[in-house]
This record gives C-alpha cells, sequence and structure tokens, in this order.
C-alpha cells in the first residue's frame, strides 16, 4: 500500500514538471516568436528582399531631410488654394443673401414699424452689418480649411510635420509642436492658439502662444489678395499680373514664418528664457481619415465655437464704427477728426489715416477691415454714388473699381505694400486676444501678444516708406 502512494507521488511530480516545462517551453518560443516578427518589421536582412511596407515607403518621402520640407509646403500651399478659392463662390453667395437681400429688408422693416434713424444705423447698417460681414468672409474658409487640416491630422500626416520642423524650432528655443499651432493659426489665429495645448511646455506653449499672429488667418487672406491684386500686379506687365500678385501674397505668408522663428528665439533669450525640451514623437500609422468625426471636429468644435466668438466681438464694432462716423461736432464726424489728426503719422509710415482708423475700429475681425476702409475714403473724399451712407461698410463689385476708390483716395503702391506688411504685423482681433486670456489667464501675456506684433509693424512700415522714399527720389 505504501509503495503503490509512494508510486502515485512519484507519478504525480513527474506530470507537475512535466506540464511546467511544458508551458515554460510554449512560453519561451511565444516570447521568442513575437521577437522575431518585430525585428521582422523593423529590421531588413541583407540576404532577403526586403518586405514591401506601405508606411516606410511614405514616410521615405514625407520625413526624408530632402523631401519632407518641400512636400510639406506642397500640401499646405493646396489646402490654402483650395481653402481660397473654394470660398469664393459661397462667400460671394452668402453676401448676396445677408447683405443685398435682408440688409434692404431690415432697414424697410424698421422704416415701417418708425424706428429712429440714429437707432435704425445703430442696429442694422452698424451691429447687423458688421457680424453679416464676418459670417459671409470668415464662414466659408474656416469649413474648408477646418476640415482639411483635421483630414491631413487624421490620416496621420500632422506629426510627420512636426517631426520635420523639430529641428528648426528647436534651434530657435522653441517646441517642435508649434509647427503645427502654427499652421492652424493659418485658418483662425484662435484656434491656434487654442491648439497649443498639445505642448506640455508651459514656456514653450507661452512662445507658441505669442508668436501664432504672425499666421495669415483667413479674416487676413482677402486683404493680402486685393491690395496684391491692385497695386502690386498693376506694377508689372498685363501678363505676369497674376503670377506676381501671386507671388506677393505668398511672400507675405512666409514673411511671417520667419518673423514666427525670431520672435521665439528672441523670447527664447530673453522674458522666456530656457533650452527646448526634447520629446517623443510617435509616428503613427496611416489610416483613412473617418469622415462624420472629422466633420464633427472641425466644424463644430472648431468652425462654429470660433465663428460665434467673433461675432459676439463684431457686434459693438459695427455700433462703433456707425457712430464714429454719424455723430458730429460742429458738422464734423468724429471720424473726420481722427483721420486728420492721424494723417500725418500715417503718411509717415507710409499708410494714412484711413487705414489706421480702420485698424483700431475693426480690431473685433479682420474681416471688416476693407468696407471699413473704403466707406471711410468715400466720406474723407466725399465721392458721390457709391457706398450707402456713412457708417454703412460696403465691397465694390469689381476689383478695378475698388483701386480706382483708393486710388483716387491718394494711395500709392507704397501704401498698397505698407498696408500688406501691416495687415501681418498689426494687433491680434479681439477674438484671438480673449483667445490668448483665457489660456493664459494672465493679462500680461495677453498685452505681450498684442503689443510685439503691432511695434513690429509700425517701425517695418516706417523703415520699407525711408528706403522707397529714398530710391524715387
Amino acid at each position: 500500500m505504501s509503495e503503490n502512494k509512494n508510486k502515485i507521488l512519484t507519478t504525480a511530480n513527474n506530470l507537475r514538471w512535466k506540464v511546467a516545462d511544458d508551458f515554460h517551453d510554449s512560453l519561451m518560443e511565444s516570447l521568442y516568436l513575437d521577437a522575431s516578427k518585430i525585428a521582422g518589421l523593423a529590421i531588413s536582412k541583407t540576404s532577403e528582399k526586403e518586405r514591401f511596407n506601405l508606411d516606410k515607403k511614405i514616410d521615405r518621402l514625407v520625413t526624408n531631410r530632402i523631401t519632407g520640407i518641400p512636400i510639406m509646403f506642397l500640401l499646405l500651399t493646396l489646402v490654402f488654394w483650395l481653402t481660397i478659392v473654394g470660398s469664393n463662390y459661397p462667400s460671394a453667395m452668402l453676401a448676396s443673401f445677408f447683405l443685398d437681400t435682408v440688409h434692404p429688408w431690415l432697414k424697410e422693416g424698421a422704416f415701417t414699424i418708425g424706428l429712429p434713424l440714429w437707432l435704425t444705423g445703430i442696429s442694422v447698417d452698424g451691429a447687423y452689418l458688421a457680424s453679416a460681414w464676418v459670417v459671409s468672409v470668415m464662414l466659408p474658409p474656416m469649413a474648408i480649411f477646418f476640415p482639411l487640416f483635421t483630414l491631413l491630422e487624421d490620416f496621420g500626416y500632422l506629426p510627420r510635420v512636426a517631426f520635420n520642423m523639430d529641428n528648426i524650432f528647436r534651434r530657435v528655443g522653441a517646441h517642435g509642436k508649434q509647427a503645427l499651432t502654427m499652421s492652424m493659426g493659418f485658418g483662425c489665429n484662435a484656434a491656434g492658439i487654442v491648439a497649443t495645448r498639445i505642448i506640455d511646455s508651459p514656456r514653450e506653449r507661452l512662445i507658441a502662444i505669442i508668436t501664432n499672429n504672425f499666421s495669415l488667418c483667413n479674416g487676413r487672406w482677402p486683404t493680402q489678395i486685393l491690395i496684391a491684386t491692385i497695386f502690386i500686379g498693376s506694377a508689372v506687365p498685363a501678363h505676369l499680373a497674376g503670377l506676381v500678385s501671386a507671388g506677393a501674397v505668398v511672400f507675405v505668408a512666409v514673411l511671417g514664418i520667419f518673423f514666427s522663428l525670431a520672435v521665439s528665439w528672441g523670447l527664447s533669450k530673453t522674458i522666456l528664457k530656457g533650452e527646448a525640451s526634447a520629446f517623443s514623437l510617435e509616428l503613427p500609422p496611416y489610416r483613412p481619415p473617418r469622415i462624420l468625426q472629422t466633420l464633427y471636429t472641425s466644424l463644430i468644435d472648431r468652425t462654429i465655437f470660433v465663428l460665434w466668438r467673433a461675432i459676439i466681438f463684431a457686434v459693438p464694432a459695427g455700433i462703433v464704427i456707425w457712430l464714429v462716423s454719424n455723430v458730429t461736432i460742429n458738422d464734423v464726424s468724429l471720424a473726420k477728426y481722427f483721420i486728420d489728426f492721424s494723417n500725418p503719422f500715417g503718411l509717415l509710415l507710409g499708410l494714412n489715416g484711413v487705414i489706421l482708423l480702420a485698424y483700431i475700429i475693426a480690431i473685433p475681425a479682420n474681416e471688416i477691415v476693407i468696407p471699413t476702409i473704403l466707406m471711410l475714403t468715400v466720406m474723407v473724399t466725399g465721392i458721390v454714388h457709391v457706398g450707402e451712407g456713412a457708417g454703412v461698410m460696403f465691397e465694390l463689385e469689381s476689383t478695378a473699381a475698388t483701386g480706382d476708390l483708393l486710388y483716387a483716395g491718394g494711395w500709392t503702391l507704397l501704401t498698397g505694400i505698407n498696408l500688406m506688411i501691416f495687415s501681418l504685423l498689426h494687433n491680434p482681433c479681439s477674438t484671438t486676444i480673449y483667445t490668448i486670456y483665457k489660456e493664459t489667464g494672465s493679462i500680461k501675456w495677453s498685452a505681450i501678444s498684442t503689443i510685439i506684433p503691432i511695434v513690429m509693424g509700425l517701425v517695418l512700415c516706417f523703415i520699407i516708406t525711408q528706403i522707397y522714399r529714398i530710391i524715387i527720389m
């Protein structure tokens, strides 16, 4: 009995150790097999033919030192081109509806119910018209740009942009991810400010926030294109006008990137001194974009959010525009007083008093700068049968007619060049300033973000004016 019991125990022990050995061998075999698969994906043996990997093939192009940055610029240029060209028709439709149909209907309705003229002016010609301009000009470009940008993000390309630009931004003491927030700023600076949340370092995030205004937002692209067409394009032979005008706009955009890097370097060496932080950047696999999620993220979280903030700030701006144009002292409007007072200073900068006033009262939205300039030009010059009266913003149907009006207001090639520079280098719009404050929680950094670009713009315009006058004299 005792012998049988010992035999059973011995057999049980042998089985237990055999199972343990088998499990150990199976586990080790599984680990070695997984390691072999991983090594096979990461390393190619010289004796074997390299396996085809689409992600690797794409990355060899888009992250290559020679081809990576040109491909990046080509893709971003394509996004900008689709945004500008694609938004023209819907912008025209919205402008026609809100400005040519709804605006006269509202004025007629106000007259019918007997509203005082001043109240009609403030509410319809001021508040409504400003918000209508903002919606007409801002909505179509953002509704195109943000989905395209989000598609590139979902596809997995934007991390490659950060990878390509990391070395450049590290050299100026900034973060490689600032390339992404800068790119987002080309759609809207407020959205670019919010996008800086992807940067973990507080110092580098502040640098990205302060310099985001150097990206031309969609509110400034129309101004750049219009002024370049009127003044730059007209200065060359007709067959070169389109190419030269486009080149001038691209030059200003690239100049903004240069200023972004230069100011980032200056901040990292002074008030935001520090070393650029290293970050581990995982390049995710390329994947098909999720269309519905892309549309929701870009249209609801970004477009509608930013547009609503812009409208909130545009309404009081429209009221101010109407008031300064219609409130008079000794039969002279407040706008005329300011223009006459500031005109000598404006001319010193190669601009004029009309431009300075337009940029002051149009701080809430860059989209209403040109309509405000045209309205003020008509008011100052006394040109008749153009526009709809003092304080009523408008745009002309053709570029040629707009050019004739600006030339009649004393504009020159120098004025056009400096307006393009000042459009790039001036204070952020109210929506962006408010967003900076919300993201930083600091009046100090909001003020610095506002003051730096406008000081640079004034100084650069003064320098260009002096050089221009030396050349023509």
